[in-house]
């Protein structure tokens, strides 16, 4: 199982790192790309949590992410709320 685990995490890095590659150039550590970027880590994890209900690392994993997409929100909502209108419309977040 711990195998299991190190796999679909190894598996999520190497694609993000990727993502990272091809975006080379662009803008990847602003607020907005690290929600979009998390936004999609997440859903890849909600995904395995539904289909892997005792894999607790990877649930503890989502909920680290989703408190760092809220902080990053919470950052933007406070200091530039246009640019928090932007991107929560563009992820499809409720506000």
């Amino acid at each position: 199982m711990g195998s299991d685990i190190l796999f679909f995490y190894l598996f999520i890095i190497m694609a993000a790192e990727k993502k990272v590659k091809a975006t080379a150039g662009k803008d990847t550590w602003s607020p907005e790309a690290q929600i979009e970027r998390l936004t999609e880590e997440i859903t890849a994890l909600q995904d395995h949590v539904a289909n892997n209900k005792k894999d607790y690392d990877a649930k503890r994993a989502l909920l680290q992410k989703v408190a760092k997409r809220r902080r990053f929100l919470r950052y933007l909502k406070e200091n530039h709320l246009d640019r928090y209108a932007e991107v929560s419309k563009k992820t499809g977040l409720k506000v």
